[in-house]
Formats: structure tokens, sequence, C-alpha cells
């Protein structure tokens, strides 16, 4: 690696590692304002081949990172100051580890010598994060040895390296500084030229699976006539040409996540399920089990599929799942086959040899269709606001390429109940790590600041309101974002659990009412604020083309949801088992 000039000890430190990180194929980074990390943030303003984005907030900042990564798919580099302010980055160090996206998170700190004696935003950061990141490393205030510049450059590169392939996820380099942060001005020019970034090195693979442990699956499911696939959630989305191969090849109807990237797109869509949901609430659903179950990806977004799967105690259940993961919570695995899982399909295509059931699969197609078909009417049917509605309108409005990210709690099962089997490519995102209501507008806003295409954000009024800070990087950066604000005053999702049974607790404890007017916050941070007063309107404004920040509010009924979902369930299972 190039030189990277003078300066005191922790100005060459920092560019040194600074320029290590971009030669190994860093593009992003996302800074807070501190003393302590002056020196990082100088290396990174200064050097060329990376883009820098400014926040005001830690959280919504490492939120926001984590949204690039997940639309990039490349490691991008956080960097605050000592102090509480690194433990802000725990939330998205958490959702990076459960769901596999690269971060390099560079928290500045003080010298070893001033913890524990009360020195000023001084805490313990060495490995802070436990086991929610690949590798950390305490990096020791330079001193301006003759060997420091090795040790820095080794430690930019392998973070990346430990960041990537074949299992992503964060890295944490906590590093200390001693003063002299800086040179006085003009007193050691930066050459601007040895900022440079090198040509990034390849990028390693992810290894491919045992060919032992296919085999053991081959041997394991000879014989089987009724085979399913269930395609979960994942960050990247999963192979969809290597699965639905697979499908074909056995005969195996694919019940997959709105959040798999199965659901739409060119690929083969002939056995693709997305009503199963509804359809496995029914107890006629155990009259179709299945005498086999192939599993990729993270468990699926539906409880009632989740439940369902756990039931079939006889059934041999594979599940396939990438490089060093083993997610398999209700421990339903038969066997576990970990590796690539494009070349896991396409080597169980080629060894499984299963003589299916066409009746069966085409009873669970035929359902599907009955079922899906039912929902979507019954959404359009309700004379009051319906929450569900809104993902069956934004896939019919939106342009091809849109992407669509759902917050947690309503949203992403609202998506998973209503989004059709569609060739129209829409990509849905989510934060279903750790599946929390945190950080969702940052994680949004950034994944829209580098795709380039037209992104929606659905969004519950709590979750909303937990990352109002997050809208400050809209106006900042330029960003174009159309925020669908799904406002029921307070938590939904508890409705649907057995707290909604207990009145003289439920709606202060549990509901939560927050009676905030979020058209103040819109307009705070530079956006446009509409309250939707009905489908009509709402497809007028999201057929408007947007620039920045725009907020559609739809507001609900928190009750009227909860029976107006049991009358599209009921729907969809007349629909669907009407004849038996």
């Amino acid at each position: 690696m190039a030189e990277t000039g003078g300066g005191v000890p922790s100005e060459q430190a920092a560019r040194t590692l600074v320029a290590a990180l971009i030669a190994a194929g860093v593009r992003h980074v996302c800074i807070t304002p501190g003393s302590r990390s002056t020196p990082l943030t100088i290396a990174f303003a200064r050097a060329e081949g990376i883009r820098c984005w400014l926040h005001l907030d830690e959280r919504s900042s490492s939120f926001f990172a984590l949204g690039l990564a997940k639309a990039t798919c490349e490691p991008v580099a956080l960097v605050c100051t000592s102090g509480t302010a690194a433990a802000n980055f725990l939330p998205a160090v958490v959702e990076a580890n459960l769901t596999r996206v690269p971060l390099i998170v560079l928290t500045a700190d003080r010298p070893a010598r001033l913890r524990d004696i009360g020195a000023d935003q001084t805490i313990d950061q060495s490995a802070m994060f436990g086991s929610n990141v690949r590798w950390a490393r305490d990096l020791p205030a330079a001193s301006g040895g003759a060997d420091e510049q090795a040790f820095y450059e080794a430690c930019g590169v392998r973070a990346v390296r430990q960041s990537i392939a074949p299992h992503p996820g964060p890295v944490h380099l906590n590093v200390a500084f001693d003063e002299p942060l800086i040179s006085p001005p003009n007193a050691t020019p930066v050459d601007q030229h040895r900022l440079k970034a090198s040509p990034a090195p390849s990028r390693p693979g992810t290894p491919g699976p045992s060919t032992g442990d296919v085999e053991h699956v081959a041997r394991l499911l000879a014989g089987t006539r009724r085979p399913i696939i269930v395609a979960g959630p994942e960050s990247a989305g999963l192979p969809a040409a290597e699965i639905m191969a697979l499908a074909g090849a056995i005969g195996a109807p694919v019940f997959a996540d709105a959040l798999s990237g199965l659901r739409t797109g060119s690929h083969d869509l002939t056995n693709v399920l997305t009503a199963y949901d509804a359809l496995v609430r029914d107890q006629r659903a155990k009259g179709l089990a299945p005498d086999a179950v192939i599993r990729f990806g993270a468990p699926p977004t539906s409880k009632s599929l989740n439940q369902y799967l756990a039931g079939l105690t006889s059934t041999v259940q594979v599940l396939c799942d990438g490089w060093a993961s083993w997610r398999d919570p209700s421990a339903t695995a038969s066997a576990v086959v970990t590796g690539d899982p494009a070349a896991t399909a396409l080597m169980l295509a080629e060894r499984l040899i299963l003589q299916a059931d066409d009746t069966w699969a085409r009873s669970w197609t035929s359902r599907d269709r009955k079922a899906a078909a039912a929902m979507r009417e019954q959404s359009r049917g309700f004379q009051a606001t319906f929450e569900g509605r809104v993902f069956v309108e934004l896939q019919d409005a939106l342009e091809a390429g849109s992407t669509v990210f759902v917050g947690n709690s309503m949203p992403v099962r609202d998506l998973d109940s209503f989004a059709d089997a569609s060739p129209k490519p829409l990509q849905f995102l989510a934060n279903r790590g750790a599946n929390g209501i945190d950080g969702v507008v940052s994680t949004a806003l950034g994944v829209a600041a580098v795709t380039g295409r037209p992104t929606i954000l659905v969004i519950g009024d709590l979750s909303f309101y937990h990352d109002m800070n997050g809208l400050w990087a809209a106006a900042r950066h330029g960003i174009d974002l159309t925020i669908v604000l799904v406002n029921n005053n307070g938590g939904g999702i508890f409705h649907y659990l057995p707290q909604a049974a207990h009145p003289d607790i439920f709606e202060e404890w549990f509901a939560t009412p927050g009676n905030v007017e979020f058209g103040r916050a819109a307009l705070m941070y530079g956006g446009q604020y509409v309250v939707v007063e009905n489908w009509d309107e709402f497809r007028v404004h999201i057929a408007a083309p947007v620039r920045g920040l725009r907020v559609l509010e739809v507001r609900t009924e928190r009750e009227a949801n909860v029976h107006m979902h049991r009358v599209a369930w009921a729907a969809a299972a007349q629909a669907a088992w009407g004849d038996t």
C-alpha cells in the first residue's frame, strides 16, 4: 500500500487504517461528529474513492449504514466518538449480525490508561458488542513506531475480509487515539495522491455444501411423494432460479415468504404459494400435510406457518442454510445442509429422484390461488380503511423495479399476507433479524440513497416515532423516499395477542396510544406531509413523482383492523376449502 503522509501519530494511524479499508473495497462510511474520532473523520473526509455520509445521531447513522450495506451487499464503515456514542450502535450491530449484513464499526476511544478512573467520555469499549460481531480488535493508541503502519494496514484489510463471505456480518475496531489528535493547520500537508485506493482484492466466495450432507439428505428423502419447499426471509434474497428449478424437479409447492425474493420476478412462478398463512390457519390443511419439508433462509414471517411446520413431527424436515448458520428455532430439522444456497438447490435437484404426487401438489397451488384472490378481493370490499390493502394497492401501482421496505409488527405481516406472486419485479426488504421496530426509517433511507430506484417505506406509528431523528438525513443527503405511515395510534399487533383479553391493563400498557401529530415532524425535517383520506387519493399520491421526503399518513382503527383481518382469513378459507 502507498505511503499515507506525515502528521502526529493519531493522524498517521487513522490515514493508514482508512486507506486500507478503501483498498479492501469499502465505498461508503457513515460518520457522526465527535472530538476523539477527529483523526478518523478527517482521514475519511479527505480520502478519495469513498462516499462520506454525515449524521447527527449515532443510532440513526448505524441503521442508515445497515441500509447502505443491504442495498449494495458490500461492507459499509461506521465512525463515532468515544463513550456512550458507541453504545448507540448496538441495535444496528445486532440486526447486522442476525441478517448477515457486513458493517465495519469504528469506535474511537481514549487510551486504555484512562479507563476506570473517571475520565470524561471514557467507558470500557473493548469487545463491547460481544458475540454480535464476527471479529473485534482493540487497537492501542499509536505512538509513531516504525512498525505501526503495517499493523494498521493489516487490521483494516482483515476487518473487511472478516465482514464479508463466507459468513457476512459486522466487525468492530475500537481505535484508541492519544492527544494531540491532529496537527496544526498547514503543519503537515496531506498528500491526496497517497490516499487513493489501491485495487480492491477479490472477494472470497461462499463455500458450497458438503457432498456428504447432500447425499445424506437424498437418502432421507428417498421415497417421499409430497415434498414442499419453504423459502424464508433473506437479506439479499434467495436464489430464485435455482430454488424454482429444484421445485420443478421434485414437484414441490414453494411456500415463498414475501422477503425471500421469490414472489416476484421473471423466474418460474408456477409452484409459488403466497396465501399459505391463511391456508394453514384452517384445520383442513392437515389433510394436505407434506411428507418432506426443505427449508431455505430464515424462519418464515408467518407465525401460523411456523406452528404448522412445528406440528409435522413425523415429517422429514431439511434446513438448507448459509455457511456457519443454523437457523432452526423450533428444532424441527432432521438434517442441516450449510453452504451456498444456490449450489445446495442445484445439487439437491441433481440427486433427488422423487415420484411426486402431482394431484396433491396441484391441490395446494389451486387452493392457494383461490385464497390469494379472495384475500385481495376482500381487502377492497371493506368500507373502513384496512391496513392490509396498502400492499394490494402498492403492488398494483408501483413501477417494475421499485423497492418496498416494511416495518416490523403488522406491516411485515400484512406484506406477507397480501403481496401476490407476480412477474413484475419488486424488491421487498425489512429488518427481520431481531424483528425490532427501531431504526427502520434510517435503514430505508440508506437503501433509497444508493439503489437509484423508487423506494417506499411502509411503517407503523410507533416504529416511526422510534426513529424520527433519522428523517434528518433525507434533506441533508437529497434522498427521495415515500413513507406510508400506517397510524393506528398504538401497538396494533397486541390486539392479536392474549394481552388483549385484559382490558383493565391493555390500552395503557400494551396498545400505548401515542397521540402524536406526525405531520409536524415531517415538516420539521423538510418533508411533504399528506393525510390520505381514501384509496383514490392514495393511488394518486403513489403515482406522483417524489422529490425528497414525502409522508403519506393512512389513519386506521386498531380494533376494526382485527375484525377485518379475521373476515379476510375467513374469506380465504371459504374460497380454498369450501368444497371439503
